[in-house]
Order: C-alpha cells, then structure tokens, then sequence
C-alpha cells in the first residue's frame, strides 16, 4: 500500500492525524461520562465533544473524496464493543435520551425516533473502527474510512445529538420558575 504522504502529501496525513486526536479525545470523554463520575458535567461535555467531533467531520466533508490504493477495506481487527457505553449512556441520560427526529428532511417530514445514547455510541463505533485502521498504519485507509462514515452515518448522528444536547442544557439552564425568575430580576435591579 502506498504511503499517505507519498500518495497525496502532507495535508492529508495532518488532517488524518488531526482527526485521529480528535476522535480519541472523543471516546475518552464519552467514556468519561458514561463511567458517571461527574453526572452534572455530562450534558455539557458531551455537548463539547460532539460539537468538536463535528467540526472536524465537517472538514471531511468539505474535502475531496479520499479514495485507497485498495478498493477493499483491509481487516482492521475485532469491532469494538459500545453496547457498555450506549447503555451507561442510557442510564444517565434517563428521562432525556429519547427524543423524535425528521428522519431525512430533504426526502419527508417522516418522524422517527432516536436517542443521544445511541448516538453517541453510534459515533464512537465509527471514530474507533478508523482508529484501528490509522494505528494500524493504515492513515489513508483510516481518513477514507472516518470521511465515508461521516458522509453515511456519524455526522447525521452527532447533528440530531448536538441539537438535543443544545437543547436539553438550554433547558437547564433557562428554565426557572416564575418566582425565582422574578425574584432575581428584583435582586438585579436593586444592586
């Protein structure tokens, strides 16, 4: 197999390495947060690492397609098990993990139902299964395979999620009672 930076340079091969960090930044704060350690923290950081996971789709997105020397995907070793984070996920987003989405709104307004959990994991499949390949020394076959999922999966995931952690933390943080809403105002007002 051709070397990434002989094939196509070094701006693919900082690119690869970039999402590379990114996406272990990812699944080690979405491990993070399943594990529960800080539950108040896990709205906003997962808000954070999707939103920073799909910065760096979007760049995929916006490249020319990435195509291997090999027009098959060489074994990248055992799929890695989500099921514990998607659940741990589930568990701690109780109550806010399902939510109803327009499946392809360029096609319908057909509503569906999703959830952040599965989301999350969804993204984490993705992400690891490129990482394999790029430790591995595969960086081509990596970035082709992070660009592909993006296009296909993970970044319609992590849009449908960022919104509803959006939402969810604005919720949080905007909705108070009248009472106290008011008795703040006064506070605000007197200082």
């Amino acid at each position: 197999m051709v070397e990434i930076s002989e094939a196509l340079g070094s701006d693919l091969r900082s690119v690869a390495a970039s999402v590379s960090a990114q996406a272990r930044t990812f699944l080690t704060t979405t491990a993070e947060v399943a594990s529960g350690a800080a539950p108040e923290a896990a709205i906003p950081l997962l808000l954070l690492a999707t939103s920073d996971m799909l910065a760096a789709g979007a760049r995929l997105g916006a490249m020319m397609d990435v195509v291997p020397d090999q027009r098959f995907e060489p074994d990248a070793g055992p799929e890695t098990d989500l099921d514990p984070l998607r659940e741990a996920l589930a568990q701690l987003l109780d109550g806010l993990d399902e939510y109803p989405e327009i499946v392809d709104p360029v096609l319908g307004a057909v509503v569906g139902q999703a959830f952040v959990s599965g989301d999350i994991a969804c993204i984490a499949e993705a992400l690891a299964k490129g990482l394999q390949h790029y430790d591995s020394g595969q960086e081509l076959e990596a970035l082709w395979w992070w660009q592909f999922s993006y296009l296909s999966l993970w970044g319609e995931r992590a849009a449908s999620a960022l919104r509803v952690l959006q939402m969810v933390l604005a919720h949080l943080r905007l909705d108070v009672e009248d009472d106290v809403a008011a008795e703040a105002e006064y506070d605000a007002l007197q200082s």
